[in-house]
């Protein structure tokens, strides 16, 4: 755990955007089709388009007046080069647009994917150090930015310098051509002047896009925060609450944009002055040679369409820095420590018996206080012994480790020090997969998807699976209300089970647990939103489902105790007592404590 706290400072250094474009290596070829169709569009622009005015103009408009005048075909000939080179240079940009964008939304695909993939490798301590409105966005947002910064320089960086290039040539032809024009070359220097701007920006900037990426990421974290319980805010009056929180939120957030908005629009008219005021040194000198206006013109346009590629390439400058500044937030999941992995040689769990072992075992959280990462005890040298087919029921006060202690059977988290043993073998040697399947689990808050009935049982099944979905949902008690719905198994339960009651939602889960028919059951107060006949019922199904099998029950409710063999009582991470009822009652004061609290 430790070293997962560590992580952080752990990442690669963050500062160029290279290996990204990797990911368009399977679009290799509509990304060469687009970088092709992006040096034709900078010849057209760089090149074209001064050599027009250089070329074609006089010939259509001779300034000698003994010149040869041109018949109509011939100046119809040359007036089509103005559509045509258009032409070339729209139908160029159009398809180098379509690919770029269509590999960049591969890409965008592929970043999305890869970071989603990663949050489902990574242990819960990630998430109580992240926001789940944070990290939405990181995948939304960050990955969208990131996308723009790859689009924008993978198009931009083969475009603009070859315009640049093209525009270069085009000038540097026509000043040596024309008498006393090389002079305009001395013009160039106001491009490297342009590098210091871009540069200092840039950096600026950068930092401004990663304040501006957390701003969007605590503005999700209020709504989905919100959206996460509309019930409670209502019936506690809390919407003027939340709409303060929100506006608070969406004003930093809009205060954060418009820095970002600041930096990167005031680079571009920063260079229009210098490359200006180059052109303009240019027309000074042209004006005092007397130079004539038909030699001028053409070298001022190449001279223009030389420094018009050094603006765009300061706006990739920029937009590279708010995708590093992304960047650095997707690091931040792509590169945190999967703690739970899967071993690289899984011993084989063939039959199981279900005798678990805690040797030693501790557990510390992280907890974030005061943006400063802490370490919370929630087990301390637990040893414990579980026959296989015991029936064990953990009781005691909130916060003494019982749902921790729960979690380290299907290794949603690892011990920190100690070995959680399942049959004689480590968990942390065997496979994922077969260890959860040997695992039916019904948490106290049970998550079922927004599907059918029929396809949350489903969800269930292992390898122990043997029944039908309709046995499991009579072994729950749930048939009843399941059958009295329109499309029975078939009916969507919507997001969160907003369709069905918290008891029903429960009995769902219950029932997935005994359609998954797994060897060891972790149920973590199972009945606790049942009535009292539903419980009962329930009850008498769960006797039948735990013959055999190693079960361990959280209990809130000391009702739900009854199946128990044993009891274990717990407080700041230790067993206390561990006895039967009579045993524990007689010897124990918290225990007799809390049960005659609710028995009275």
């Amino acid at each position: 755990m430790k070293k997962d706290m560590q992580a952080r400072s752990d990442y690669p250094k963050i500062s160029s955007l290279l290996p990204y474009f990797l990911h368009l290596k399977p679009y290799w070829i509509p990304f060469t089709g687009a970088l092709f169709f992006g040096v034709i569009y900078g010849i057209s622009s760089g090149f074209g388009l001064p050599f027009m005015t250089d070329q074609i103009f006089p010939k259509i408009f001779p300034s000698n007046e003994n010149a040869i005048r041109l018949t109509s075909w011939e100046i119809f000939i040359y007036v089509c080069w103005f559509p045509l080179v258009f032409l070339i240079r729209g139908v160029s940009s159009f398809f180098n647009s379509y690919l770029i964008n269509f590999c960049g939304m591969k890409v965008l695909e592929k970043i999305r994917i890869e970071v989603f993939a990663k949050i489902q490798r990574l242990p819960l301590s990630f998430f109580q150090l992240h926001k789940s409105g944070d990290l939405l966005s990181r995948v939304t947002a960050d990955t969208a930015q990131l996308q723009s910064a790859v689009l924008s320089v993978s198009n931009d960086l083969i475009r603009q310098p070859i315009t640049f290039i093209g525009a270069i040539t085009a000038l540097t032809v026509m000043a040596f051509q024309r008498e006393g024009m090389a002079f305009v070359l001395l013009c160039l220097v106001a491009i490297p002047l342009c590098v210091f701007p871009i540069r200092k920006i840039g950096s600026l900037l950068m930092k401004k896009a990663l304040d501006l990426q957390q701003r969007a990421g605590g503005l999700s974290s209020v709504l989905n925060e919100n959206l996460s319980g509309p019930a409670e805010i209502r019936s506690l009056n809390l919407q003027d609450r939340e709409i303060g929180r929100f506006r608070e939120q969406s004003e930093k957030f809009l205060t954060a944009r418009m820095k970002v908005v600041k930096y990167s629009h005031i680079l571009t008219p920063l260079i229009e002055i210098i490359t200006a005021t180059g052109i303009s040194v240019a027309i000074f000198q042209a004006a005092r040679t007397s130079i004539h206006l038909d030699a001028v013109i053409p070298v001022i346009v190449a001279l223009y369409m030389s420094y018009e590629p050094v603006k765009k390439l300061g706006s990739i400058h920029n937009t590279t820095k708010e995708g590093l500044a992304s960047l650095k937030r997707l690091h931040e999941v792509l590169y945190a420590e999967e703690t739970i992995t899967e071993p690289q040689s899984p011993t084989p769990l063939k039959k199981i018996n279900g005798k678990l072992e805690f040797n030693n075992v501790s557990f510390h959280y992280p907890l974030l206080e005061e943006g400063k990462i802490k370490q919370a005890t929630a087990l301390d040298c637990m040893n414990l012994t579980i026959e296989p087919g015991e029936v064990v029921a953990i009781v005691g006060p909130s916060g003494a480790g019982k749902t921790t202690l729960a979690g380290l059977l299907n290794r949603l988290h690892d011990p920190t020090s100690g070995s959680v043993l399942l049959d004689g073998k480590d968990l942390r040697d065997l496979s994922l997969v077969e260890l959860r399947e040997a695992i039916a689990s019904v948490p106290q808050k049970p998550f079922l998807f927004d599907d059918t009935i029929g396809e949350n049982i489903r969800l269930g099944q292992s390898i122990h699976s043997t029944g039908t979905v309709e046995d499991a949902l009579k072994n729950a008690n749930a048939w009843e209300f399941v059958s009295s719905m329109g499309m029975k198994t078939n009916q969507r339960i919507g997001e969160k089970g907003s369709r069905v009651s918290g008891g029903q939602l429960q009995r769902l889960a219950l029932a997935r647990a005994f359609y998954r028919n797994s060897p060891i059951l972790l149920l973590d107060e199972a009945t606790s939103a049942l009535d009292t006949e539903s419980e009962e019922k329930i009850h008498q199904a769960m006797k039948k489902l735990t013959q055999g099998k190693t079960t361990i029950m959280i209990a809130h409710r000391f009702s739900s105790i009854r199946l128990a063999t044993r009891i274990l009582v717990m407080k700041s991470g230790k067993i206390i007592a561990d006895g039967s009822h009579e045993e524990v009652y007689k010897n124990c004061h918290l225990y007799r404590t809390l049960f005659d609290n609710q028995t009275e």
